[in-house]
């Protein structure tokens, strides 16, 4: 060879050897300096992330996993518009298609909140439906159990279920949907499989794989995952990389990828390195400074869905490297300030008084349809705290009687029966009887005499408030207001000298907190309380004292 050949040789030779450290995820440098720029890039990008596989739970998921300094606004926001989701579609995400409560309870989790309880509604009780589940193909069975997994949660008990499902159901539906060449297509080994989905698919079979993770100690699906990976590292080509449907691509990469770092394989498996190329390395091969990854290296596809899934495979590799729980496995996953925090009350309340659960999912009523308490009216509603006259009709400017308060304050707070009969015209055969000695026994209510109570009488709107305000405070509320500051605040009303004495400090306390609306000329003290005003005062100072 002359010295020419030789020289060019050698500087070859180095050039492949500088191109491959520049992109081999082997340095951390490099893999979290990639990390930060496609973080950076999915956060500018996906600036209000909403319920959706692209702009929603996968940055969701990626970001909350990252380490990397997100807002926690960033978070919260979100699970605010999942909220209004959910209560929007009456926590019926999807009809057919099972994977939409499967991908919002992994975001969730990830985010440290619970899918059991969003706006009302248990996400997780969709999943305990194996009929309905499975017909989606191998996502079905496959994301119920990275969702149900993500959190350990119970299996849920589905009530409307033709057959309930088990996780070994699951298990086993993925293990009897096994192609014979090793892996695992969309439709292969169910009744919806077409001729082509006899051939194994990386993406679906590296996401049975981390579905099936978690089951090792099963000797089948031991034996199953080893199949597996023995397929999978023979599909594995020159570059390290995968390809679906003859193209190869970041996502397969990227779930493969994410199998092996659920299972605890190195990617520098022995398996999974073909010519001194490791998945990470092919998968940055797509890579774009600033703009994310591509579907293909020619450019083709979505940069944003090719992003969110490469960026969440990086994130798995990070996380193994540093020795942290792997992807799916939450139970470290960050908590954000104001999403977990659950729905409990106030630290000073007495322990009797607890939240009220939604068992009205939807309710409303057809006079409400445009009312300004239409929010209120619904939320307690819904929990069964107020009734509408009948079932269609709500009355929201009819009046309330002091019987009728009485039974929507203690409903409210949660509390049990207690108490004996206190008033003569309280009899026990009236529907009212137990709520009004609940009410009187930890002194919400008084009688109009010492054996009275006037249960028919309505309801005014100063003593609506003193009600109220009692109940703030054993709520763990600070309801006490001096004379001359209940007069100050109360003086922008012109009527306000009409407020009997003893109402004055449940007044202030009632407008200076916005359990009574301030955007009135007058408070009209001894004016009859409508059924709506009832419903905003109960529900703007249950929302105070966090029990709704």
């Amino acid at each position: 060879m002359s010295k020419i050949k030789k020289y060019i040789c050698i500087l070859v030779v180095f050039a492949l050897c500088m191109a491959g450290f520049c992109v081999s995820a082997e340095n951390n440098y490099v893999l979290e300096d990639v990390i930060s720029d496609t973080g950076n890039y999915i956060y500018n990008t996906v600036k209000e992330p909403q319920v959706g596989s692209i702009g929603g739970e996968w940055a969701i998921l990626g970001l909350a996993r990252s380490g990397l300094e997100i807002p926690d606004e960033y978070f919260s926001d979100y699970y605010k518009r999942v909220e209004a989701y959910v209560k929007e579609h009456s926590g019926n995400l999807h009809d057919k298609k099972y994977t939409e409560y499967s991908r919002l309870i992994v975001a969730l989790t990830s985010i440290g909140k619970n899918p059991a309880d969003v706006a009302g509604y248990n996400l997780l009780t969709p999943l305990g439906d194996y009929e309905k589940t499975i017909r989606q193909g191998m996502n079905g069975p496959i994301w119920a159990l990275i969702a149900l997994d993500s959190g350990n949660y119970d299996m849920p008990q589905n009530p409307n279920a033709t057959i309930q499902a088990t996780r070994e159901m699951y298990v086993q539906r993925i293990l009897d949907c096994q192609l014979a060449d090793g892996g695992w297509s969309l439709f292969g080994g169910t009744r919806s499989a077409s001729s082509g989905d006899g051939i194994s698919d990386p993406d679906i079979t590296g996401m049975a794989l981390q579905a099936l993770s978690k089951y090792q100690s099963d000797p089948r699906v031991k034996t199953a995952v080893d199949t597996a990976l023995e397929t999978m590292s023979e599909r594995q080509d020159e570059y390290g990389g995968f390809s679906s449907w003859g193209t190869s691509n970041s996502e397969s990469c990227v779930q493969i990828l994410v199998a092996l770092c659920e299972l605890n394989i190195p990617y520098t498996d022995s398996r999974f390195v073909k010519n001194g190329y490791t998945i990470p390395d092919n998968l940055m091969t797509y890579y774009d400074k600033g703009k994310g990854f591509r579907h293909t290296a020619e450019g083709s596809g979505v940069n944003l869905m090719s992003a969110e899934q490469a960026f969440y495979g990086i994130v798995a590799v990070k996380r193994m490297k540093d020795g942290k729980n792997s992807l799916y496995r939450m139970s470290d996953a960050i908590s954000v300030e104001g999403v977990a925090e659950a729905v409990t009350g106030l630290s000073g309340k007495i322990a009797d008084i607890k939240p009220t659960e939604i068992k009205a999912h939807g309710k409303t009523f057809e006079d409400i349809s445009n009312h300004h308490s239409r929010t209120a009216i619904e939320a307690l509603a819904e929990r069964n705290i107020i009734n509408g006259k009948n079932d269609r009709y709500f009355d929201p400017s009819g009046t309330v009687t002091r019987a009728e308060f009485a039974a929507i304050v203690t409903r409210g707070l949660g509390l049990t029966a207690k108490g004996d009969s206190c008033f003569a015209d309280v009899k026990k055969s009236d529907w009212y009887h137990d709520c009004v000695n609940t009410a009187y026994t930890y002194g919400i209510i008084k009688g109009v005499s010492e054996n009275e109570f006037n249960p028919a009488g309505t309801i005014t709107r100063e003593e609506a408030a003193v009600m109220v305000a009692r109940a703030a405070k054993l709520c763990g509320m600070d309801t006490d207001i001096e004379t001359f500051e209940a007069r100050n605040i109360l003086a922008e009303f012109a009527d306000y000298i009409k407020a009997s004495d003893w109402a004055q400090g449940s007044l202030a306390f009632c407008y200076s907190n916005g359990i009574l609306s301030n955007d009135v000329m007058d408070i009209v003290p001894q004016e009859a309380v409508t059924r709506a005003e009832t419903a905003d005062m109960l529900y703007n100072m249950l929302f105070l004292a966090k029990l709704i």
